[in-house]
């Protein structure tokens, strides 16, 4: 019994040295919720490995991204403005014309024979005024006789001008310069004032038109400069915004621009899908970090710098953010090293080692 006594006693004390042993051997402890617990300070904690950049003075550049359309200028479907028989189509299509260019004519005998009538009266007219006036002035005839023979040639004149007007409407002509587009109907067909001869466009200039975040919208104005590529298109093409929206838009909280390219040599035909790029603001001599550096925390954002081999992170003042980098208005200094990976593992006063600085 005593030997038995002394092997139980000897058993107990041999578990609670492993209790207050084993924790130490193998470098844990536990709180009190019984989970291992790593020891503070750099005792008992592996070294991370990370990369990191030395803050310099850097141009930053605050960059829009959006997507457009090339479109034309002025573009517009051609009609007459009255009803006929088309007797001549004078365009190609897909081919320039001038302002003014005759392009399609429909049937006018009608009016030119009353031109013609007219015309002769007017002649007849103009007679009779100036017999009557040179007897008013021997005061053979009355005032009045003369002004109702005035009134006839101003008239005449008058329907004159009626039935040309309405001969111009038997003339479709092009509004502005551009590109005829294609033909809807052929010679001989009755057309009125809703059928569509062809469209004509104007594209030079071309017109781009996208939207900004409404807080660009004192920083945009007329002659901003932007640049577009184009799909299948290594070529950079430089515009300018020459207009704004009168208001933002309430559903987007956009604002709507406009751009002209000159589109010398009307290389790029309107419809050509276009990406925009806008250079809002240029800091020069600002300081940036990499934009996955960057720590949002409790209302905060920090940072991670490495200072004596050991991680530290400092609360910045962020200002622009642009795809990959956001600008520090304070908390950091030139030549500072500020950590871009591990961000997720990275504790204060966490050892680290170094291995690529850029």
């Amino acid at each position: 019994m005593k030997k038995a006594r002394t092997i139980s006693i000897i058993i107990i004390l041999l578990i609670i040295i492993g209790f207050v042993v084993y924790p130490k051997i193998n470098g844990t402890n536990k709180n009190e919720a019984g989970l291992p617990v790593r020891p503070s300070g750099q005792q008992g904690q592996r070294a991370l490995h990370a990369n990191a950049v030395v803050i310099k003075h850097t141009p930053i550049v605050d960059k829009f991204h959006t997507n457009s359309t090339l479109l034309p200028s002025e573009e517009v479907d051609l009609s007459f403005e009255t009803s006929g028989k088309i007797t001549g189509i004078f365009f190609v299509e897909g081919t320039s014309v001038k302002k003014g260019t005759l392009l399609a004519k429909i049937n006018d005998a009608r009016l030119q024979a009353q031109l013609q009538k007219l015309e002769a009266e007017l002649k007849l007219s103009e007679s009779k005024e100036f017999r009557q006036r040179a007897l008013l002035a021997k005061d053979a005839i009355s005032r009045e006789t003369y002004d109702q023979v005035v009134t006839l040639v101003e008239t005449n004149k008058a329907d004159i001008a009626l039935i040309k007007a309405q001969i111009n409407e038997t003339e479709l002509r092009a509004p502005f310069d551009g590109v005829i587009g294609l033909r809807e109907v052929s010679e001989g067909a009755y057309v009125t004032p809703t059928s569509k001869i062809t469209k004509i466009s104007k594209v030079a200039p071309l017109k781009l038109e996208f939207s900004i975040p409404e807080r660009y919208d004192e920083i945009v104005r007329n002659g901003t400069p932007i640049t577009f590529t184009m799909t299948g298109d290594t070529a950079v093409f430089k515009a300018n915004v020459y207009a704004k929206d009168s208001k933002i838009d309430l559903a987007t909280r956009t604002l709507l621009l406009r751009a002209f390219y000159p589109n010398k040599g009307e290389r790029i035909p309107p419809g050509r899908f276009a990406s925009v790029l806008l250079e809002l603001s240029v800091a020069q001599n600002g300081m940036s970090v990499p934009a996955e550096a960057v720590v949002p925390e409790m209302g905060r954002q920090t940072v991670f710098v490495a200072r004596n081999g050991q991680a530290r992170q400092i609360s910045i003042v962020p200002g622009m953010r642009t795809e990959s980098s956001v600008q520090v208005l304070s908390g950091l200094n030139l030549g500072d090293t500020v950590l871009t990976t591990g961000i997720l593992q990275l504790r204060n006063n966490i050892p680290i080692v170094l291995d690529n600085v850029k």
